[in-house]
């Protein structure tokens, strides 16, 4: 892995690999490993990578691992797949692991391509399907959101209804925590998300909370912001603002995963830890 070794316990030993996109010898790395969770791979950037960068990295990597999982004392994988293996960036309906997987891009196929590649290697495997992570220091899109919510404007998103589900990054480490130990989750794949899926507004309000902030929200009409995006050929950006995403967790819910932190509060404490006023400073937090 690539990190600093300090950011660990001292009892976590911190073994570096090469880059994912060349041929990795897993082997002499999960030697003597009971437990292996694997979440490296290139990010949903949407940054113009080729496929075939997408594949190398997010399936043939992960297949090596699965594989030389397999050849060795492994007791679980858990391969952190995401939830475009199983979608687009929105969906009419709402999303279980029943639904068949229908990625939209590079990065969607080629981890429902890893999880092909777990699944057929035949070591004691578990699948997590996240929904979009939050956290300290995120990025993409939520970091753009943050950055919105903690300008002095009112924003226009009062009265758009469509719902998202968003994880916690505490909500999806007491996932992997909770998998590794229950056998009943081996050879299965889940859908991970925060059990209560929000608007645009209600992340808003949120995220401002965290700042002590009112909401300041206008309820402008829907159409007056769908339509002039879609008009400058911006329908992607209306998706994410407008449009439904919703993932239902209760096939984990019901295994026994209970989520560590409610959605709103971990939005309101993902802001705080960016916010300036936190460290009684003037610069700014870069997410």
């Amino acid at each position: 892995m690539r990190a600093p070794a300090d950011i660990f316990p001292r009892a976590v030993e911190v073994v570096a690999v090469s880059d994912l996109a060349r041929g990795i010898e897993w082997r002499p790395l999960i030697r003597d490993i009971d437990a292996v969770v694997h979440l490296a791979g290139i990010a949903h950037t949407g940054s113009g990578i080729a496929e075939e960068v997408y594949d190398r990295v997010n399936r043939a990597a992960t297949a090596g691992l699965a594989a030389a999982a397999a050849g060795g004392r492994i007791q679980r994988l858990v391969f952190v797949s995401s939830i475009r293996a199983q979608t687009g960036p929105t969906c009419p309906h709402v999303l279980t692991e029943a639904d068949p997987p229908l990625p939209t891009d590079a990065y969607g196929r080629s981890k429902l391509a890893a999880e092909t590649a777990v699944r057929a290697a035949n070591a004691p495997y578990t699948i997590l399907r996240p929904a979009l992570i939050y956290g300290p220091g995120v990025k993409g899109n939520l970091a753009s959101l943050m950055r919105l919510a903690q300008s002095p404007w009112p924003l226009p998103f009062g009265a758009l209804a469509g719902r998202r589900s968003l994880l916690a990054r505490e909500n999806l480490v007491a996932a992997i925590h909770f998998v590794l130990g229950a056998r009943a989750t081996a050879g299965e794949t889940y859908v991970v998300a925060d059990p209560e899926p929000l608007t645009l507004a209600e992340i808003v309000r949120a995220l401002r909370a965290g700042e002590q902030r009112r909401p300041g929200l206008i309820p402008i009409p829907a159409m007056l912001i769908a339509t002039p995006l879609k008009a400058i050929g911006r329908s992607d950006l209306w998706e994410r603002l407008g449009c439904d995403s919703v993932v239902d967790p209760a096939k984990l819910i019901g295994a026994g995963w209970r989520p560590a932190i409610e959605t709103r509060a971990g939005l309101a404490a993902m802001v705080q830890a960016a916010s300036p006023r936190k460290s009684g400073t003037a610069s700014r937090s870069t997410p």
